[in-house]
């Protein structure tokens, strides 16, 4: 007779990771997805987590957190602005200043632990018909371009080519991307190709999910983003 037959084996404690080689992460509650395999989804404290193994089996590891909802936050920023390195939310790992004006545009400063400025967030206004874009200033690095994945042509008419087959595939969303619509449709979270010149060094797919691309970048300054969320 087999040993344990019709057992389910139970799957190993989701163990943290360091933050400061990571690549791909979401932020979340969501520790075992629900699959095919696991009936269940397994929950967490919100964190900011890294995708881990295959899609019956996935696991998303936590490597900073969010304080909970229901305990204030001592300092300039607040929860969903404010990261630590331990779920008991004692080690501060770093933090985001509400936004402020400056020229027109809307700036976040990323602060780390000791309240040092580690780089800055900047949302530039939108030039109808496109939306607004983004800037990470990272001291000692140039400046780093989050633009629409289909804006990124090198000429206008590459742009404007992009737009047009966009919303020929589907007008809705074509409104949706470009800040349209009477507000009652969903939108749908646009792709943000992150780039130093030419090159792409970072995807973001609204604030769902961020791929870093190059290892300078501070990843602090990427989960700053996902927290203040393209909006």
């Amino acid at each position: 007779m087999a040993f344990g037959k019709g057992r389910k084996a139970e799957e190993p404690a989701v163990e943290p990771i360091e933050w400061v080689n990571v690549h791909k992460f979401i932020i979340g509650t969501v520790e075992r997805p629900e699959t095919i395999k696991r009936k269940k989804a397994v929950y967490g404290p919100r964190a900011v987590r890294v995708p881990k193994g295959g899609k019956d089996y996935r696991v998303n590891t936590p490597c900073a957190y969010l304080a909970p909802a229901s305990r204030p936050v001592d300092g300039p920023s607040h929860n969903d602005l404010t990261l630590y390195e331990d779920p008991e939310c004692q080690n501060l790992l770093c933090y985001v200043e509400p936004p402020e004006e400056v020229d027109g545009e809307r700036h976040h400063l990323v602060h780390d632990a000791q309240g040092l400025t580690i780089g800055t967030l900047r949302r530039i206004p939108p030039k109808r018909p496109f939306r607004h874009t983004w800037r990470i200033d990272q001291p000692g690095h140039a400046e780093i371009v989050g633009r629409n994945e289909w804006a990124s042509g090198d000429s206008t008419k590459e742009v404007v080519g992009r737009a047009a087959a966009r919303m020929t595939i589907g007008f809705v969303a074509g409104l949706a991307d470009f800040g349209g619509g009477n507000g009652d449709q969903p939108t749908k979270p646009r792709t943000l190709e992150w780039r130093v010149e030419e090159k792409v060094v970072m995807m973001s797919e609204g604030s769902v999910e961020v791929s870093i691309k190059a290892d300078w970048i501070d990843r602090r300054l990427a989960f700053a983003f996902a927290l203040v969320g393209d909006k």
